[in-house]
């Protein structure tokens, strides 16, 4: 009777243990689905003067990508905060109503990459500076708009540094390498830069790797479906894939192109900012199921940084 109900105690025990584990590894699933910046959508609608939980991680998100230098450590939707939706909306030509209105909460719930658009205080995404067309129209000639901006400083690899020299980490997945390589490539061909591969890793101007989360170089990563990838000023040279998202060579539905991302990751690595641009490869979203080119935006970019 005794050996009965210790099997019985043991049948229950473990089927509590099992049912658990079971709810652990579902809100684990269901964490990895969910992107870090859905919490925005609970916030859609906010404005100057409400109080809404939630608003306290708006101002950290704010925070993270240059919109705020400092701020009151609460859910106040105040005139700080409406100052700095107003500069991200402008940066990306939305109406700068400083309300978190639909259009602005659609932007800022995608997927983008992880360098700040305002460093140290300056921004140059709406610089709008003009630039002489390669074509005559009409009675004269036109102008165009550029967006292109540059990293805080307007750092760059000095004139006698235009060989550079890439390395991936010995974790890096041939796939990724070829892409980052196509990718290269592509710059090489619009700028006075030439790229080879080096064999050893430590020694490379620029290093490439995939990490996760807290990945060591002080800028840790935040799950699947927040920031994607990101990448340092010259002469730092260190380019970043999130091991947590989708990847993929090519337009795959669900995941991220590794060339396209490579694409804009190697633009700051040369010194480029973020473009307000949409079509610009500088351009900080980056969408799944989708690849991307150089933008004239870019090229513009790259030879005014290095006046080429």
């Amino acid at each position: 009777m005794a050996s009965q109900n210790t099997l019985s105690l043991f049948t229950v025990t473990l089927l509590v243990l099992l049912s658990l584990l079971s709810q652990a590894t579902s809100s684990e699933t269901h964490n990895q689905k969910t992107s870090p910046f859905e919490f925005l959508n609970h916030l859609k609608g906010c404005h100057k003067g409400d109080k809404v939980q939630g608003i306290q991680d708006l101002k950290k998100y704010l925070e993270k990508f240059g919109y705020l230098n400092s701020y009151s450590d609460n859910d106040d939707f105040d005139d700080i905060l409406e100052s700095a939706i107003k500069t991200y909306q402008v940066n990306y030509h939305l109406k700068a109503t400083g309300t978190l209105d639909a259009k602005t909460v659609s932007r800022m719930t995608m997927p983008r990459c992880g360098v700040p658009d305002i460093i140290n205080g300056t921004t140059s995404m709406r610089s709008g500076k003009k630039r002489q067309p390669h074509h005559r129209g009409g009675n004269g000639s036109t102008h165009t708009v550029a967006h292109f901006s540059f990293l805080s400083g307007n750092p760059k690899w000095p004139s006698s540094k235009y060989q550079l020299t890439y390395a991936f980490d010995q974790s890096t997945p041939a796939e990724a390498q070829a892409a980052v390589a196509r990718a290269f490539a592509t710059w090489a061909g619009n700028t006075h830069f030439s790229f080879s591969q080096a064999q050893s890793y430590e020694n490379a101007d620029l290093k490439i790797s995939f990490g996760r989360r807290d990945h060591g170089d002080g800028a840790p990563f935040d799950g699947r479906g927040g920031t994607v990838a990101h990448a340092f000023a010259p002469t730092n040279g260190r380019f970043h894939y999130d091991a947590d998202e989708p990847w993929a060579v090519g337009a795959v539905e669900g995941a991220f192109d590794l060339e396209t991302v490579a694409l804009h990751e190697i633009g700051h690595l040369l010194g480029l900012g973020h473009s307000s641009v949409e079509g610009a490869v500088m351009s900080s979203g980056v969408r799944t199921g989708f690849t991307q080119g150089l933008h004239a935006d870019d090229i513009q970019g790259i030879k005014a940084l290095y006046n080429t």
